[in-house]
């Protein structure tokens, strides 16, 4: 029967070899390991010292467990297992970002798990001790939940670090983490201040914003916003700025299609056009607008983000920010299976297109 510091050293070098650890080029630490496994930090020791004698890792005094080039899977291996974690499956643009991670994973030999956690923090902490207590998982994509809050479900997050689980996030990503995880992101900051370059060029001086206050693609676009007001010499006021979160935006969209708060619609005063965080909230303004009979885009410009089916389905067709040739998806899969298969690879930025639409 093997010991359980033999036990440990096949499970890291099951690791070694699917390239888990690749982002960093080092194993995680002898603490970590020892709390993710619960194990004592000397049996972790002997793992390490064993794994070092095969000559998988090089032990560097003051910087870690350094792996030297691992070897690649045998086209025998079981196929990998990869969870996909994002906020929503069905609504909005996550039907084809899943679309996109599903076809580059399975035509590369992988199965998939698919979990939503309702941008909710309960419902993301259940679904990673769920992950946690899986047999096999290769591999993590992930929406994080209300990044640009505090997440208490960090620990988690470390946990699956530690035992050498690849991480890729989508949209977002935390802070805390950055060291240890890649991430696919949009363009929020330079995105937001495109779309108040373009309003400008077209004539408006006084620009309102709408944006998602618990997400970091919210933060990033009000700061794009703001930053282009301030560089274009143009008036920024509380006043004409509104911030919702999650639980507000789903009273909305199960709302009447024409109806939104009094108090997103009274921003707009003394405004000729707004930057929306998406689609999904432009299309519903405008529907209020033409109820209460202002023109788009004559009366009210609107602009927003995504470029999705909202953009088109809306009753005047949105000016938005589309990716182009990109997909999160994809990219986010690609970004994920060079990681197994032990490449260099970093973070990728997506860059926007403005699509010129009726609404401005």
């Amino acid at each position: 029967m093997e010991s359980k510091y033999q036990q440990l050293a096949k499970t890291l070098r099951e690791q070694i070899a699917a390239g888990t650890f690749a982002a960093t080029g080092l194993l995680p630490t002898e603490k970590a390991i020892a709390e993710a496994y619960q194990l004592s930090r000397q049996t972790v020791r002997q793992a390490l010292s064993l794994l070092a004698q095969e000559g998988l890792i090089e032990k560097r005094q003051g910087s870690g467990s350094h792996i030297r080039k691992a070897p690649p899977l045998p086209e025998s291996a079981a196929p990998r297992s990869i969870a996909i974690l994002t906020t929503y499956i069905s609504d909005y643009i996550f039907p084809s970002i899943l679309r996109e991670v599903e076809t580059v994973l399975s035509a590369n030999r992988c199965t998939t798990l698919v979990f939503a956690s309702k941008n909710q923090i309960s419902n993301e902490r259940r679904v990673l001790h769920t992950l946690l207590e899986l047999p096999q998982l290769d591999g993590l994509l992930v929406e994080g939940t209300k990044t640009c809050l505090p997440n208490p479900n960090l620990d988690l997050y470390r946990q699956l670090i530690a035992r050498g689980i690849p991480l890729v996030f989508l949209n977002g990503s935390y802070a805390e983490l950055a060291g240890s995880s890649l991430s696919v992101l949009d363009d929020n900051y330079g995105g937001g201040y495109a779309l108040v370059e373009y309003l400008y060029r077209k004539g408006h001086r006084q620009i309102a914003g709408i944006f998602k206050s618990d997400d970091i693609q919210g933060h990033g676009r009000f700061s794009g916003y703001t930053d282009a007001l301030r560089d274009l010499h143009l008036s920024l006021r509380d006043s004409h700025v509104y911030w919702y979160g999650t639980e507000e935006k789903d009273r909305i969209i199960a709302g009447p299609s024409q109806s939104l708060p009094d108090a997103m619609l009274e921003i707009l005063e003394g405004c000729t056009a707004v930057v929306c965080y998406n689609d999904e909230i432009a299309s519903r303004l405008i529907a209020s607008l033409i109820k209460r009979g202002v023109r788009v885009p004559e009366d009210m410009a609107v602009v927003s983000f995504d470029n999705s089916q909202y953009s088109e389905l809306s009753p005047v067709r949105i000016t938005s920010l589309s990716h182009g040739s990109y997909n999160a998806g994809r990219t986010a899969a690609e970004l994920l299976l060079q990681l197994l298969e032990g490449k260099s690879c970093q973070s990728q930025v997506l860059p926007w297109v403005l699509e010129e639409k009726e609404s401005s």
